[in-house]
């Protein structure tokens, strides 16, 4: 199935035939290859008006997701027809992760892929509002970066590293 990538900003040229092959590569070590998934880069004015239409907190964020099904952490959706072979859609917050990375001196296209890794383990049910809750991302999100990193040679870790 297809990752279906739209650029929805002008403020930060963004290099979308990497990202899209890296987030096909981490859907495939999600083992969710056969479900679409939707990646808008999205810039702060839309990541503000979503953060605080979904999640009442007005201010622009790296990355929101939207689950097309609910599912437990590490399940994968049961479609019952063709249409339904659907992770959902990740938001990223693009010139947000910029601003970051130019304050923090990381790599932007590196924190881009991590962003979005984080965003599709938010897709297939995990969260990090409690600290189990947190360790069981935190754990997804480094193997499937590590299996990134073998295929790419890259050393992505997760975005969550300090956060408990």
């Amino acid at each position: 199935m297809s990752v279906a990538l739209r650029n929805a900003q002008s403020a930060v040229p963004v290099r979308r035939a990497p990202l899209r092959r890296a987030v096909c590569a981490l859907r495939a070590a999600l083992g969710a290859s056969r479900f679409d998934v939707g990646l808008v880069c999205a810039g702060n004015a839309l990541m503000q008006r979503l953060n605080g239409a979904y999640r009442r907190c007005p201010e622009p964020t790296d990355v929101l997701s939207f689950p097309f099904h609910q599912v437990a952490a590490g399940e994968l959706p049961r479609p019952r027809c063709r249409d339904e072979y659907n992770l959902g859609d990740i938001f990223l917050g693009v010139e947000y992760i910029h601003q970051q990375c130019r304050d923090t001196g990381e790599d932007f296209d590196d924190v881009l892929t991590v962003t979005a890794a984080h965003g599709l383990c938010h897709l297939l049910g995990y969260r990090h509002d409690t600290k189990p809750e947190w360790e069981q991302m935190y754990q997804k999100e480094a193997q499937i970066l590590e299996e990134l990193n073998r295929l790419t040679g890259s050393r992505l870790r997760p975005l969550t590293a300090g956060l408990f």
